[in-house]
């Protein structure tokens, strides 16, 4: 059982995220790929960047929670949803752009390279990966949560020649520079 599958820990996590929100990352997202694209969201948790994603972009939702998911498709029945667990990628759609945020954080160096792997067979020809991580050099467990930490180096290593690294750069969420997004182009001659 994973962390997200307790309701106790669902309410926690939505208690801890309150104020929160991709906006700005978003806004970066935008100049990347036009309006109108299709985007997959891994890890949407509550839905607070699905809703800003969708206001842009055709967004599909996905979380590996089913109380997550099932919480947000009460409030908004319209949006499309899936089940998908980020160590093993499935689906039968193709996207312009898979998009998360603080979400593959959770995974090893070698799980967040298979997990890479998997998303670029998801991408269209000329699709982009758009991921945020928590910015340093660390590895830590928090109530059987794995935060696996990022620097600019060793993203690199990780993506290595899967694919292009069009930007990566830190950025402030709660403090300066604690945070790193990464965008990735699937190259057609990779």
């Amino acid at each position: 059982m994973g962390f997200y599958d307790l309701e106790e820990n669902v309410n926690k996590y939505i208690t801890m995220a309150k104020g929160f929100d991709g906006r700005e990352l978003i806004d970066i997202l935008k100049k990347f790929i036009p309006e109108g694209s299709t985007v997959l969201e891994l890890g949407m948790g509550p839905g607070v960047d699905l809703e800003i994603l969708s206001t842009f972009f055709d967004a599909t939702g996905s979380d590996n929670s089913k109380i997550f998911l099932d919480r947000f498709q009460k409030l908004h029945s319209d949006y499309k949803l899936i089940k998908i667990d980020i160590k093993n990628i499935q689906s039968d759609s193709k996207f312009d752009c898979i998009y998360s945020n603080k979400v593959l954080h959770h995974l090893t160096d070698e799980e967040l390279r298979e997990s890479l792997l998997q998303q670029k067979n998801l991408l269209n020809s000329d699709g982009i990966l758009f991921h945020t991580f928590w910015f340093g050099e660390k590895m830590e467990e928090m109530e059987g949560l794995l935060f696996n930490y990022h620097s600019v180096e060793k993203l690199k290593n990780i993506i290595g020649d899967m694919f292009e690294i069009l930007e990566i750069k830190p950025y402030n969420e709660m403090e300066k520079n604690d945070s790193l997004y990464v965008i990735l182009s699937k190259t057609s001659d990779r």
